[in-house]
């Protein structure tokens, strides 16, 4: 992002400074599995981390969750405003696809293959749709039962974990169903922990506002499970995406780790 000048650019690199970098991370461990070189893995870990950034930079708008707080920096349409953060966020969005189609990536099929199913799993079928759903959740008449949410959070979290964990496999040519059952279990744990947080966290350490959802009266897992539930469900995620590594043995052992991480995480 050096190269994009002006306020957008400053707002962009605003947007994609800080977090944990974890889409990125399953890009490069599941390339590196696969004998992918990392001078080529790293432009769909680029890629990714672009379209995440772009999303969060419209979530935070006031005209979705109006968050003022991110990575502990103010939001982008706090520190610019609104018409600088929809910019910047559309800017993101055609980094990463810039990023997913550079000929360093490999051969024309397969930066077609990326880009297409980026785009699905970042579009109306994926990420976008599960914030329409999340949006809707707001006002619907009853709460969502725990197979809605569970189904929302496969659109919203889900489909950039598991495009993700895929691309390695994408890129040698092999197989991507074990690491796509991993990163299916791993996304869904990963937000069941993001929902205990929201009610146990601290937003020094989460970096962003806690106690939103709950008092919104939105239906998470943590009101329809209970905390303990809710912290039970998550382990068991975590040991189902462990145990879809078993392909790998141990040199997998990176992935397990992430999967730990992400119910064990305090941001």
């Amino acid at each position: 992002m050096a190269d994009h000048p002006g306020v957008v650019g400053d707002a962009m690199r605003h947007a994609a400074g800080g977090g944990k970098r974890l889409r990125g991370f399953l890009v490069l461990e599941s390339a590196r599995l696969h004998g992918v070189p990392q001078d080529r893995a790293i432009w769909p870990a680029a890629a990714i981390e672009a379209m995440h950034a772009y999303s969060l930079v419209h979530d935070d708008l006031p005209a979705m969750d109006d968050d003022d707080l991110r990575r502990g920096q103010p939001t982008v349409h706090v520190k610019w405003d609104e018409a600088i953060a929809i910019l910047a966020g559309d800017a993101l969005q055609a980094l990463a696809f810039e990023c997913a189609t550079r000929p360093e990536v490999g051969t024309a099929a397969l930066r077609a293959d990326l880009a297409l199913s980026l785009a699905r799993a970042a579009g109306g079928r994926g990420m976008v749709l599960g914030q329409a759903m999340d949006i809707a959740a707001e006002t619907a008449a009853t709460p969502l039962t725990l197979a809605e949410i569970t189904a929302l959070q496969a659109g919203k979290t889900g489909a950039l974990f598991e495009w993700s964990a895929a691309a390695g496999a994408l890129m040698a040519g092999g197989d991507p169903l074990a690491l796509r059952v991993y990163a299916r279990a791993f996304g869904l744990a990963f937000q069941i922990a993001d929902d205990i947080l929201d009610v146990e966290g601290s937003e020094q350490a989460a970096g962003k506002r806690l106690g939103k959802d709950g008092a919104a009266g939105k239906a998470t897992f943590v009101s329809l499970l209970g905390l303990d539930g809710a912290r039970a469900r998550a382990a068991d995620l975590v040991e189902q995406a462990c145990d879809a590594l078993a392909p790998y043995g141990g040199d997998a052992e990176n992935l397990r780790d992430a999967a730990r991480f992400a119910i064990a995480r305090q941001s």
